[in-house]
């Protein structure tokens, strides 16, 4: 078997954005911390394998990366919230600064397996928003021609979410054929175009994860907050 070329383009091109925009500013005192979801439970996932390769590449470009396997997750509602697969996924939301979603696309839409990861996550845990300011990339594998149904759901999703959706995107058709028999993504301008979304990922998220808390402040939360607080008050005063 032909050796994947992956690994000698990730040597020649993949200089991490941090090294060469941002030296030494505050907002590399870490490593940007992204996680990683994917949507089929099928021994041969290729939402997982685009998700692997998604990870490889993000941690040539300087970043750390966790993937949350959904395989024993339950359904939303069907199990309490302390099951041990739902805790783990919201831990992991928490720990994030930035996210990729990877769904195959199943009767035009995204599949269960991956709105069911989303279900279980709250817009609030306690007083933490566990993906608001957060950046998100989305992709989608398909069965057959190019579609683009499941990055606009996915949009409209990390929309409601209140996260930074980036600009890029990425859409593999065929995608049994992206793929060799060691489960590395074959050079193609499929590939380039999953570095590019990779690299944009990244930058947005040095950017931005700083300035989320200011860039998503929201006066109606602020005026429920201030009227919480009065109403404590007053209950304690009485």
């Amino acid at each position: 078997m032909k050796e994947n070329s992956t690994p000698n383009l990730q040597a020649d091109l993949l200089e991490a954005p941090s090294a060469r925009h941002f030296g030494n500013a505050p907002s590399l005192t870490h490593k940007p911390r992204i996680l990683l979801l994917y949507g089929s439970n099928r021994p041969l996932s290729f939402s997982r394998l685009l998700t692997e390769e998604a990870a490889r590449l993000l941690q040539g470009l300087g970043a750390e990366t966790r993937i949350y396997h959904p395989a024993g997750l339950p359904l939303p509602d069907d199990a309490p919230a302390d099951h041990p697969k739902v805790q783990e996924l919201r831990e992991l939301m928490q720990w994030s600064e930035g996210q990729v979603w990877c769904s195959p696309e199943r009767h035009g839409a995204m599949t269960a397996v991956f709105k069911a990861q989303i279900d279980w996550v709250p817009l609030s845990i306690g007083a933490v928003r566990p993906t608001q300011g957060k950046t998100l990339a989305v992709m989608q594998v398909c069965g057959g021609s190019q579609s683009f149904n499941v990055v606009n759901q996915l949009r409209v999703l990390g929309r409601w979410m209140r996260m930074f959706t980036i600009p890029n995107q990425s859409s593999v058709p065929k995608a049994f054929l992206e793929f060799d028999a060691g489960g590395r993504m074959k050079p193609s301008p499929y590939y380039d175009r999953v570095v590019d979304v990779m690299e944009e990922l990244i930058k947005f998220t040095l950017l931005l994860r700083e300035q989320s808390e200011y860039l998503v402040d929201r006066y109606s939360e602020r005026k429920e907050s201030a009227d919480e607080l009065s109403r404590r008050v007053n209950q304690a005063s009485i």
